[in-house]
């Protein structure tokens, strides 16, 4: 389950184009916004984000400790903007949520196990690679796992056979494919051929008399 960590901001001044300053001096760019509060633009440290990101991605919950706040405010990262050329960092937004209220949100999915039908030789494809999910914030998981050591050739799971977590609800079309097992290219092509129409070439064989 996603937990919450704290994370240090502070209130920015500087906005708009001037805001790429902030850069200078390690900081990233950031807005707040949410339940019962106007956006705000704030700053947090870029060294301690990316420490926390690698510890709890960028889905998970934030307690922002923001200057001038008596408690830490609950969040969740709404949208991270990079840089097209660097990849750094560019610009975050925050969106504050009641503890109380169920949230839209996504899970990555994480596929465990080999499938049999793999190991026989089929191919694996994979469909979707995160679900949407609603839950309280509390109990909003960064990934779903699902098993799919079960798959044989020509199987398919579909988010109807994915079992989610305790408090969390799959908002997905139930018969949306997740992942499949399907035959190698080339026994595909040989089982295409011998199935070929046999009255294609009586037809030639007509056209030639």
């Amino acid at each position: 389950m996603t937990a919450a960590s704290e994370l240090s901001a502070t209130s920015r001044t500087v906005v708009g184009k001037s805001s790429k300053r902030l850069a200078g001096a390690n900081q990233i760019p950031a807005v707040l916004y949410g339940i019962g509060r106007e956006a705000a633009p704030i700053a947090v440290d870029r060294h301690a984000f990316e420490l926390w990101a690698a510890q709890h991605g960028h889905s998970g919950m934030v307690e922002l400790t923001l200057e001038g706040e008596k408690k830490p405010i609950n969040a969740m990262i709404r949208d991270i903007q990079h840089s097209a050329v660097k990849g750094t960092i560019l610009h975050i937004d925050f969106v504050a949520v009641s503890m109380t209220k169920v949230i839209h949100s996504t899970a990555a999915v994480h596929l465990v196990n080999d499938p049999a039908g793999v190991k026989a030789g089929g191919v694996l494809t994979v469909n979707l690679h995160e679900l949407n999910i609603e839950a309280l914030p509390a109990t909003l998981p960064d990934f779903i796992e699902v098993d799919v050591a079960a798959l044989e050739i020509g199987d398919t799971l579909h988010v109807s056979d994915v079992v989610a977590p305790k408090g969390v609800t799959l908002l997905d079309d139930a018969d949306a494919i997740v992942a499949s097992v399907q035959a190698p290219r080339a026994e595909v092509e040989e089982t295409a051929e011998e199935t070929a129409e046999p009255e294609v070439i009586g037809k030639a064989a007509a056209d030639g008399e």
